[in-house]
Parts: C-alpha cells; structure tokens; sequence
C-alpha cells in the first residue's frame, strides 16, 4: 500500500501562520495536521504502508522536508519528496508523485482530519469518502444512485446536485490505472474551472465501469482557516482522551499554582505557574505561562505568555505576549516570533 499526499498548496487562508510554517505542518493536539492524519490513516488500512509520498512547493524547503520524511519513518514506511512547481490542480498534483502511483494506492489531501471506526475494504475497486455538508458549493461532490455506488462526480457545483462532500481521503485498488487517467487529462488538455481535477478522472474510470463506493467517516474535521483548526483541535483532543496509552501531558511538564481543566495537551518542558488552562488548549513544547487564563487555544513552541487571558486564539511559535488579566479573554491570531505588550 502506497499514500499520496498532496500538500503544495499555500494556505492563504491561514495566514499568517503559514507565512512562516506551511500549513500541514501546523500543530493539532501537539502534532502536525499531516502527522495526524498519517496516523489515522495507517490504523485503517488494515495493511502495511509501504512508502508515502508527500506534493509539496519548492518553497517549503529542507527543514520541512526533512520533517516529512521524519513522519513516514515513524510510521514504519519509506518517504519521498515531489514538487508541484505550479497549481495546476488535484489531478496534476497527485501525478507528480505517478512514480508511486502504482498497486492499491491511498490519496489523502492534507488538509483534513476524520473520525471513523473501520477498517478498509482493500477488495473495492475504489472508495471516495464523503461527508453531508451544509452548503456544498465549495466542494467537490457525488451522486449515488438506486444501489448506493456513486453515479456522478462534480466539482463545486454552483446549483445543488448533492450534499456529500468528498472529504479529500481516497482509495484505488489499482493506482496504476488512476496514473493513466491523470495522464490523458494532461495530455489532452481536459481542464474545469482552469485546472486538471481529480473528479475528472474518476468521473472517466466511472464511464469505464470503474465502480466506486462512498466510504463515510464519523465526523469530518477541517482546518481550512483559524477557527476551524481552534475547533478541530479541540475535537481532536476529545478523541485523544478515548484512545488508551495516549499522554497528553508530558511528564517533564511543570504545573505551580494553577489548574488544568481537560481535556489539554502540554508538550515536554512546558512551565505553566499560576495560571488556569483549558479546556480544549494545546501548548507547543517548551511554551511557559504565568498568570494566564486560556480556553479553546493553540500556542506553538518556546512562546511565552504572561498576564493574559485568552480564548479561541491561536499563536505561532516563540510568541512572546504579556499584559494585564482582564475579566474579557481577548482573540488572537499570532505568527511566529510576534512580541505584543497589551495595555
């Protein structure tokens, strides 16, 4: 089994954060998104990942390829690095890593998580997770039909056609096929909205009697722009909580006068001393709080906040952040390096 991991976009939607991190690297629950979702991926396949293959921009450099190529390894699989010099779209995107788009092949944007209890049926010819969505024109999306297989695909339809979503998670029992039908879209020109789409392939092995099965999750959970990811973060920690021998704080951590309210993730040598954190709070390692009040926040590694109260906020690394307690916790949204004095 092979992952594709698409992952070169540059998550505007994120700023600033992703000025300086790119955005499957931001931290959930003390992790990396891709990281996460790597992890949750492998626990249902039911089979050995063999290698995984990770889009990325040129831009993103060494360091986070380096880290990448650190989660594949933990995971027991081998890793690799592709460009995508241009956005050219989902179907250009996976194709640039068509070296291993070959036997059963997992693609998972990494720009998601999920929830699910299942293992995967490696037997289908090909599985689309789909989750129902409220408002669907932001989404590529299935038809079903009389039997329950998928009928249509479409890429955000500008009318209701549907409301399952594809969550951004596929599976093809034969990933060298999905490489030919990437490949005649490139070769022919077949382009929607501007760009080569992934739907567009599915859409032609369909026609070709591909048979594809909507897979469904628990919840689906995005981190498309801050709050979102606030949200997913604390969804997140709640999942932790239910999985056994998961620590979510670290035993270097050191707690003087204050209060954790669970769940929390404190990572290794975080300092926290007269203050109450949590619920749903996430501190990055080596972060140090004093005299602080933090609800349904992020705090990356080596920051340090003194004086504050804080919910739904989310601050980069080596944050340095002081001002007075107030009875109102402030929101914010933080890149890293960013000092504030707050009045």
């Amino acid at each position: 089994m092979n992952i594709i991991v698409p992952m070169a976009g540059l998550g505007k939607r994120m700023r600033p954060h992703t000025l300086t991190t790119a955005k499957p690297l931001l931290p959930i629950a003390g992790k990396p998104i891709v990281e996460r979702l790597m992890e949750d991926i492998v626990k249902v396949c039911g089979q050995k990942v063999e290698h995984i293959a990770f889009i990325t921009a040129p831009s993103f450099g060494a360091t986070v390829e380096k880290q990448l190529l650190d989660i594949a390894r933990h995971l027991g699989a081998e890793g690799s690095i592709h460009y995508q010099e241009e956005a050219l779209g989902t179907a250009h995107a996976i194709l640039c890593a068509k070296a291993w788009l070959n036997g059963p092949v997992v693609v998972a944007f990494a720009d998601t998580l999920f929830k699910a209890d299942f293992v995967l049926d490696t037997e289908q010819e090909g599985i689309i997770w789909v989750r129902r969505v409220d408002d669907p024109r932001a989404f590529g999306v299935v038809e079903l039909n009389e039997t329950g297989w998928i009928s249509a695909f479409h890429e955000k339809p500008p009318v209701f056609i549907s409301d399952l979503a594809i969550i951004g998670i596929y599976y093809f029992k034969d990933g060298a096929n999905l490489c030919s039908e990437l490949q005649f879209l490139i070769d022919h020109g077949v382009m929607d909205k501007g760009e080569y789409q992934l739907t567009s392939a599915l859409e032609n092995m369909k026609f070709k009697g591909i048979r594809f099965y909507p897979g469904t999750v628990t919840e689906w959970l995005d981190c498309g722009n801050k709050d979102a990811t606030i949200h997913t973060n604390g969804r997140y920690l709640d999942y932790l909580t239910e999985r056994p021998n998961e620590t979510l704080v670290d035993p270097s951590a050191l707690l003087e006068n204050s209060e954790l309210v669970g769940p929390c993730y404190v990572g290794p040598g975080c300092q926290i001393s007269h203050s109450t954190i949590g619920p749903y709070v996430s501190l990055g390692a080596g972060a140090k709080i004093s005299n602080s009040s933090m609800a349904s926040s992020i705090v990356g590694e080596h920051s340090v906040i003194q004086g504050m109260s804080l919910r739904n906020s989310m601050l980069g690394c080596y944050v340095k952040l002081s001002g007075k307690q107030s009875s109102t916790p402030m929101e914010l949204s933080l890149s890293d390096y960013s000092e504030i004095l707050c009045p």
